[in-house]
């Protein structure tokens, strides 16, 4: 029957600081709350212990953040969308953000085994005055391990409401779009890395972060590859695509530094559980 896990995580401001309260179910939970840069930014770890999602598994993430807080997220390591005898396994995440709340969503990738069933979705949702910063990476099969996606699929759903809406199905047998030079053409790795506001950005501010961001893409090794976008004025999208994760993450890593100087004013920072 699989496993239905869910977490509720609920950020507010008390005096002055972020704190996260959660609910569970299931297999998924946060680690403690972590404050390396100062009570304004609250760093949690999601945990999900059997580290992967088998057919039949769901996984249902719900994420608000109250007026004025900031917040980041992340997990350990890779999640994983294992071989499937028949059923889907679903990741389903809603990020609601209320007014002038701040969200880092940074998940570390999602990587799909041949013969998975899987469906990735991201709902955002925010209010006049908030801005996310996040990404979403996927890794078909393991290249490296001799371990190609050759058989299932990755439905993938990223979403802003009224705004901003892709969705794609990612077919191992569909050789056109898995290796077709107007497809994928070979990667297996491909990652979008977002900024979305509640509120139009201003045009000298957008254009400040897609021009940093074409700063930032041109001498990287993924800079035929790579390319920043801005497809609504609450939306700016970087996507890339790279042979495996660990190129991909390095740029995605490098874009966020850049971003959260420019846009948030804030210092360079990684979290603490990506050194270990």
């Amino acid at each position: 029957m699989g496993w239905h896990a869910q977490l509720k995580l609920d950020y507010s401001v008390e005096a002055q600081r972020t704190v996260a309260r959660h609910t569970h179910s299931g297999p998924l939970r946060i680690l403690q709350s972590l404050y390396p840069e100062g009570d304004a930014i609250c760093h949690n770890v999601l945990v999900h212990p059997p580290g992967g999602l088998v057919g039949g598994d769901t996984l249902d993430i719900a994420v608000r953040a109250q007026s004025g807080s900031h917040a980041l997220i992340t997990t350990p390591g890779a999640s994983r969308f294992y071989r499937s005898d028949g059923q889907s396994a679903l990741q389903r995440s809603q990020l609601r953000l209320e007014q002038d709340a701040r969200l880092e969503w940074l998940p570390l990738e999602a990587i799909c085994y041949s013969g998975c069933l899987a469906e990735n979705r991201i709902t955002m949702d925010l209010a006049p005055g908030a801005e996310l910063m996040g990404w979403d990476i996927t890794a078909l099969g393991l290249p490296n391990a001799q371990l190609p996606f050759v058989a299932g699929h990755l439905r993938q759903h990223i979403e802003v409401p009224g705004v901003w809406l892709e969705r794609g199905t990612l077919d191992a047998s569909d050789s056109r779009l898995l290796d077709g030079p107007v497809g994928l053409a070979g990667q297996r790795c491909m990652a979008s890395f977002f900024f979305v506001a509640g509120s139009a950005l201003g045009r000298e501010r957008r254009q400040a972060a897609l021009d940093s961001a074409r700063a930032v893409i041109a001498p990287h090794t993924l800079a035929r590859t790579a390319g920043a976008t801005s497809p609504h004025p609450r939306v700016i999208v970087v996507r890339v695509l790279a042979p495996v994760v660990e190129p991909a993450m390095d740029l995605l890593r490098a874009l966020r530094h850049t971003w959260r100087q420019l846009l948030w004013d804030k210092a360079p920072s990684s979290p603490r559980i990506w050194s270990m």
